[in-house]
């Protein structure tokens, strides 16, 4: 008799804990922003991948995200953005820093109330 108590009581909790996680509502806001260019000049191929590794798209789109404040992540990269080098001079020509402009990122945050914490109740 024990073991069907317990089943019935943690289906009980399961069938809660559900509900609460599908009543869970967002805000969404789409950001368009350039990355950083390089510190360093380089040759033309290797400015180039350094500026399109997805490593550095996904750290900047957090980066964009996370300047929204408390709370806001990564959604999805809509788009990439566009490839922009500039040359280098003085000892580094010949070389080229690339950065990506445009880049356009949709970022989400709970919205406030919907998982049941609002400030001073409870």
């Amino acid at each position: 008799m024990n073991n069907k108590l317990l089943m019935i009581l943690t289906g009980l909790v399961l069938a809660c804990s559900a509900q609460q996680s599908l009543a869970t509502d967002y805000i969404y806001r789409d950001l368009m922003a350039n990355t950083l260019s390089s510190s360093s000049c380089a040759k033309n191929n290797d400015a180039e991948a350094m500026a399109l590794k997805p490593y550095q798209l996904n750290r900047y789109s957090r980066k964009f995200c996370q300047s929204q404040g408390y709370g806001w992540h990564v959604e999805a990269i809509k788009e990439n953005g566009k490839l922009v080098c500039t040359d280098c001079s003085g000892t580094d020509s010949g070389k080229k820093t690339c950065h990506l402009e445009d880049v356009v990122v949709t970022c989400k945050r709970i919205k406030p109330g919907s998982v049941g914490l609002v400030p001073g109740e409870g």
